[in-house]
């Protein structure tokens, strides 16, 4: 696979979000299927791993310290931190000694000395973004993990942090279907020298076009509480897929991995992180970096899809809340 710069770190252009292994889109898969698409990704050349505390609260983590920490050596460790389970809760907690002891409880169940890239997953506002920044720096110090990233917040939060201690990468929802990080991020990211990593690039499915209705979506599959998800606003956006597709053809491949070489085409310092249960959307996924788009072919893509072309928004109001990314 191409390569491309996460500060310090030489990674696949594409790398995989292991979210959906353990959490949030319904049942997951078996731990034996889990971990046979992990260690495909790997000899098909990811060097790029991203986890969380939060992804099925802890199990997204043991999964893969059990499968890759023998392979530790070969690729570069992403987990996050700031909301997790407690007693039952889901919690959004940045003061400093909960990030220091959740940071312990990662290492542990990740089965590693050091995590590579330790984001925090949501600003707490309760808590100056300083004070969060702080106490990540602390375990640089410690050699606990070696970078800092951020996750869905906004450029002015970015700048904040970063006058603190470097920031190493930015992680925000991005894609033909959610442009938000076009308002401001995306030039703060290259005028300070942080990546940005573009979580559910393909739309969380909607930009494979192989979603043909919502309504037998799991009961727990968390698209269910997404307005674009909604009966209504899914048919209205479906929509667009006919125009998605006929590029596709145009271009030579496949919807998804047209919406992959778009953000790739956008910036040398974008990087993906597509999840899949899926060994044969693995292989599509992670082939995508080999396309090269035309100006034409781009422009057409921006034309067809977008913050105006789009009905509704990506959250609802509850996460929204949650959140400090600039809005349209």
């Amino acid at each position: 696979m191409k390569q491309r710069q996460l500060g310090q770190f030489s990674v696949s252009a594409i790398g995989l979000g292991c979210m959906n292994l353990s959490h949030a889109y319904g049942i997951p898969p078996s731990e034996q299927q889990a971990e046979q698409l992990l260690l495909s990704a790997l000899d098909m050349g990811v060097t790029l791993f991203d986890t969380a505390a939060l992804y099925g609260f802890g199990t997204n983590e043991e999964l893969l310290g059990k499968v890759l920490a023998p392979h530790r050596s070969r690729f570069t460790l992403a987990s996050k931190c700031g909301i997790f389970r407690e007693d039952g809760k889901r919690l959004v907690d940045g003061r400093p000694e909960t990030i220091k002891r959740t940071c312990e409880d990662s290492l542990r169940r990740l089965k590693t000395d050091v995590i590579d890239l330790y984001y925090l997953h949501r600003w707490d506002k309760k808590i100056p973004i300083e004070d969060s920044v702080g106490a990540l720096s602390e375990l640089v110090a410690e050699g606990k993990i070696k970078t800092i990233g951020l996750s869905e917040v906004s450029a002015d939060t970015l700048r904040k942090a970063h006058a603190v201690h470097p920031v190493t990468a930015l992680q925000t929802e991005y894609s033909l279907w959610t442009r938000n990080p076009e308002i401001a991020v995306l030039d703060a990211c290259k005028q300070l020298g942080v990546t940005f990593v573009a979580f559910s690039p393909l739309g969380r499915g909607f930009l494979t076009a192989k979603m043909h209705d919502v309504i037998h979506l799991d009961d727990k599959d968390i698209r269910r509480s997404m307005p674009r998800f909604s009966v209504d606003h899914f048919a209205a956006n479906a929509g667009l897929l006919d125009g998605l597709t006929r590029i596709a053809h145009d271009a030579g491949c496949t919807p998804a991995q047209l919406s992959l070489a778009w953000l790739l085409a956008k910036s040398d310092n974008i990087i993906p992180i597509p999840g899949t249960t899926s060994l044969q959307h693995l292989q599509e996924d992670m082939t995508a970096d080999q396309i090269d788009l035309t100006p034409h072919l781009i422009e057409a893509l921006d034309q067809l899809i977008n913050q105006h072309t789009v009905i509704a928004p990506r959250y609802n109001a509850a996460t929204q809340s949650e959140i400090d990314t600039e809005e349209f």
